[in-house]
């Protein structure tokens, strides 16, 4: 027996933590019967509804992805609006993006169905490295820099050390590319960061994902996991030892 959220997220449903709050709302069905306990617990043979669509369970996958900036970091839009899963409708499996990068902001985003391998990877507590690339107004002081590496509290908000390193700078436009490694995965964080020791992002990508790059792949493609890589993601959270 599992936990109904830990079965939703498995079989590709929603992350963990989505599959909670669809519980709570009670659009969840076991057995012909709405569950709103976040407690209960269900078989291998119990029948699982969600919106009334029934939940069977999926091979797991897992797909790199290199989001162009313009795009949602979501499975659909109300707006209509070109979603990430928009970019591998050739994938069978229904899968979704394992945190967010904003519309407007570029780079490797990792989809996938294995709902527990996309709690922990966005769980602060296994400090999967992220990083960054920004092009900022002006050109970062020693002193900016360093508050980004002691970490810094933004209207009440506190974000951890991030590593972080100017790349170069231009001093006619006066625009500096800075590079920044953080480990969790806040709303904004990283343009907030910025932002507050005074140097604004004109452009955002993400280059890397723990060990993940996007080396091979131009904006709008993407690739599956290669099973080493996807046993690598699982001992950096712990699922493997």
């Amino acid at each position: 027996m599992e936990r109904l959220q830990k079965v939703l997220a498995h079989d590709g449903v929603a992350s963990r933590r989505q599959s909670e709050k669809l519980i709570m709302s009670g659009r969840v069905k076991v057995n012909g019967t709405v569950v709103t306990e976040l407690g209960t617990k269900v078989g291998v043979h119990d029948q699982i509804m969600v919106d009334g669509v029934q939940v069977t369970s999926e091979t797991p996958t897992y797909v790199l992805l290199y989001k162009p900036r313009g795009v949602i970091s979501t499975a659909n839009d109300e707006k209509g609006r070109k979603t990430v899963v928009d970019l591998v409708a050739d994938v069978s499996q229904r899968i979704y993006p394992v945190g967010r990068l904003d519309y407007d902001t570029s780079g490797l985003l990792l989809l996938t169905n294995d709902g527990e391998l996309a709690n922990r990877l966005t769980h602060p507590k296994y400090e999967v490295e992220k990083t960054y690339v920004a092009r900022v107004k002006g050109i970062p002081s020693n002193d900016a820099m360093r508050k980004l590496r002691q970490g810094i509290t933004v209207d009440g908000e506190t974000y951890a050390p991030a590593k972080s390193k100017v790349l170069s700078h231009d001093d006619k436009r006066k625009t500096a590319i800075i590079e920044v490694i953080i480990h969790e995965g806040k709303n904004h964080q990283v343009k907030k960061m910025l932002e507050a020791v005074g140097y604004p992002v004109e452009k955002l990508k993400r280059e890397q994902y723990g060990f993940l790059t996007l080396k091979g792949l131009n904006a709008g493609e993407a690739r599956n996991l290669k099973p080493e890589e996807v046993k690598e993601l699982k001992r950096l959270t712990g699922l493997l030892s």
